[in-house]
């Protein structure tokens, strides 16, 4: 998540746009070694070898939220998986019965086995991520320490946190909201929700948050890995799109996220009223045109695909 969330920019789950189909989706359970649990959602193309994609999603977001994506990605020839992130969704233990936790235990524990579980369903099929946000720093810090594991990322509405990486405006209020984030979540152990991100997040999640907010460098709490190093090293193909009226994740962010994988190829996309997606390119609203999404977005990653083969 490239800024908190506002309430008025959090959309609205119990409008149409998250469809009463996504329970019928075919169900994989996934647990890990400490005891997470996990419902990878698939809908699959026929053809095996037709490229997979995972979906993961924004902080404190449901993965039934991008139910539609889900459908307009099939309906463009990808077979597409999807999982909530841990303790949101339903993924379990819920967040209230969560041990704390941060980045590490995402990017470590639970995305290799969600991978894994989708890797061994499509075992013929290349497997791209799209990380929506969080879901796509996660899944950015996951590629980097197992780039043979993914064939490539697409980062929507996703860049770096760092304070001087917004607009000159903003940079003094974001810079104030990380550290007021940072010590409640440090003080109580996990974020309540309020005034900057609405929904309660583990404290970990936003403390390890606050340190990107605070030096444009990721620091996973716990981990043994150096992950700037390995960021720098990373050479899979990433697609990275911006949104025009996204503030929680400018332009500029996606542009100084970008320049931290200076070997990956890099495809950048940033869309305004001209890109063919109607309605409010906002952080959550593009959800609501996932037609014209997927349309753009599965020819870049058949086409990698076939680049790859």
């Amino acid at each position: 998540m490239s800024e908190p969330a506002r309430a008025d920019d959090t959309p609205d789950e119990d409008k149409p746009v998250v469809a009463s189909g996504f329970p019928a989706l075919e169900a994989i359970e996934v647990t890990t070694a400490d005891n997470a649990r996990f419902v990878v959602r698939v809908r699959a193309q026929d053809d095996p070898g037709a490229p997979a994609v995972l979906v993961l999603p924004a902080m404190a977001m449901k993965a039934k939220f991008y139910y539609p994506l889900v459908k307009a990605l099939h309906a463009e020839g990808l077979s597409v998986a999807t999982a909530d992130l841990r303790a949101q969704g339903e993924s379990t233990p819920s967040l209230a019965e969560s041990p704390n936790f941060g980045y590490r235990e995402i990017v470590e524990t639970d995305l290799p086995a969600i991978t894994e579980a989708v890797a061994k369903r499509f075992p013929e099929a290349p497997l791209y991520v799209f990380g929506h946000s969080l879901g796509g720093q996660t899944a950015l810090l996951y590629a980097a320490a197992n780039s043979d594991r993914v064939s490539g990322l697409c980062l929507f509405a996703t860049g770096s946190v760092y304070w001087r990486a917004f607009p000159v405006k903003r940079q003094p209020s974001v810079l104030i909201g990380g550290r007021i984030i940072g010590l409640v979540s440090k003080l109580r152990g996990h974020w309540p929700g309020g005034m900057f991100v609405p929904a309660p997040v583990a404290g970990r999640v936003m403390t390890d948050w606050c340190f990107q907010n605070l030096t444009g460098r990721y620091r996973l709490g716990g981990s043994k890995l150096d992950y700037a190093p390995l960021l720098r090293e990373l050479s899979v193909p990433v697609l990275a799109i911006s949104l025009d009226n996204d503030e929680l994740g400018p332009r500029t962010n996606v542009d100084f996220l970008c320049s931290r994988i200076p070997n990956a190829k890099v495809t950048r996309w940033h869309w305004d009223e001209t890109s063919g997606v109607v309605g409010n390119l906002g952080h959550f609203a593009w959800i609501k045109d996932s037609t014209a999404v997927a349309a753009k977005v599965a020819p870049w990653i058949t086409g990698e695909a076939e680049l790859s083969a």
